[in-house]
C-alpha cells in the first residue's frame, strides 16, 4: 500500500496491491484516501481428512464430529501430495480458508494429535 500527495484539484490517493488467497492472482486498486474500503473476513479451520471419493471430493470431519463432503481436491502439487499421503495411510489435517463465499483447502499436515 502506498499513498500519493494531493494534486492541484484532487485528493490524496492510496494505491493498494493484494494477492488473491485462493488462486494467487494479483489485484490492484487506486482510491481516494478519504474513502472507506471493504475488507474481507477470512476464516481458517482445520478438518481431519477421512476419505477421498472417486470423483475427487474430500470427506472432512470437524472438531465437533460434523462431516462435510463439498470440497474438491485442490489442483497442482498440493492435491497430488494430499492424494499420495492419504493413499499411503497417513492421518491428515486439511486447512480450509473461507472468505467471500469461497472455500478452498490451502494446506495439508500430518495429524500429530493421534500419536499422543
Amino acid at each position: 500500500m502506498s499513498t500519493s500527495k494531493t494534486g492541484k484539484h484532487g485528493h490524496a490517493k492510496v494505491h493498494l496491491v493484494g494477492i488473491d488467497i485462493f488462486n494467487g492472482k494479483k489485484y490492484e486498486d487506486i482510491c481516494p484516501s478519504t474513502h472507506n474500503m471493504d475488507v474481507p473476513h477470512v476464516k481458517r479451520e482445520d478438518y481431519q481428512l477421512t476419505d477421498i471419493s472417486d470423483d475427487g471430493y474430500l470427506t472432512l470431519m470437524a472438531d465437533n464430529g460434523d462431516l462435510r463432503e463439498d470440497l474438491k481436491i485442490p489442483d497442482g502439487d498440493l492435491g497430488t501430495q494430499l492424494r499420495s499421503d492419504f493413499d499411503s495411510g497417513k492421518e491428515l489435517l486439511c486447512t480450509v480458508l473461507k472468505s467471500c463465499g469461497e472455500e478452498c483447502v490451502i494446506a495439508v499436515k500430518a495429524n500429530t494429535a493421534l500419536d499422543k
